[in-house]
């Protein structure tokens, strides 16, 4: 059993070697909750072991695409100089190196967010993936010279667009032809994504972490 999950863990990565990426390991921060915290946070959401069926089938329809749908959101957030202004280097030139590694785990993400169990190893990169859009660990991964916080007014906003189903759903139809199915699974990602987003809030409303940083 413990080899089979290995190898269906392994089919499930956008690369062998990803920097900076610390899933399940100690170098990933701690969540804030729980698992039975959490079970109630997807009461909330109406988020049932159905969303996780649709989810695993969103994840079949991304493989071997995520690197094309984070260029899509990515060049939706260069458009606007109010956004792209988080990944340029302190003197407003992009840094490529920077770019490479946390778009790597952009699309990890997507893998993550349809294939992982939400156990505490799952909500404890979470609370990772928040503390690195914060002045506590923006930049520290990847030792970038970058913006030192992402707003999470912006992050919240986005996630318009991260779940935007004309964006989303042709990736669908290219494995799928059932429209039934494909809006379980754009409903699937959606409520998964406003859980994240909840999650992620929890350093900015932190009066002890990232506060000032709405």
């Amino acid at each position: 059993m413990e080899m089979h999950t290995q190898q269906l863990n392994e089919l499930h990565m956008v690369a062998a070697e990803i920097p900076g990426y610390t899933y399940g390991s100690d170098e990933s921060a701690q969540s804030p909750i729980t698992v039975e915290e959490f079970e109630l946070l997807k009461q909330a959401a109406r988020f049932t072991t159905d969303d996780v069926h649709w989810l695993r089938a969103a994840g079949e329809a991304f493989m071997g695409h995520t690197q094309e749908l984070v260029k899509t959101w990515r060049d939706l957030i260069s458009a606007q100089p109010h956004l792209r202004k988080y990944g340029l280097d302190l003197d407003g030139n992009k840094d490529e190196r920077y770019a490479e590694r946390s778009g790597l785990r952009f699309q990890q993400w997507i893998l993550d967010t349809c294939f992982r169990d939400y156990d505490q190893d799952w909500l404890n990169y979470q609370q990772e993936i928040a503390l690195r859009h914060t002045t506590l660990e923006k930049n520290k991964t990847d030792e970038a010279r970058s913006a030192p916080t992402i707003h999470l007014r912006y992050i919240i906003a986005f996630m318009a667009v991260v779940a935007d189903p004309n964006l989303l759903k042709p990736f669908f139809r290219r494995k799928y032809h059932d429209e039934e199915k494909i809006e379980r699974m754009h409903q699937a990602w959606t409520k998964s994504l406003w859980l994240q987003i909840a999650l992620w809030t929890a350093p900015y409303t932190n009066a002890n972490e990232a506060p000032n940083e709405w």
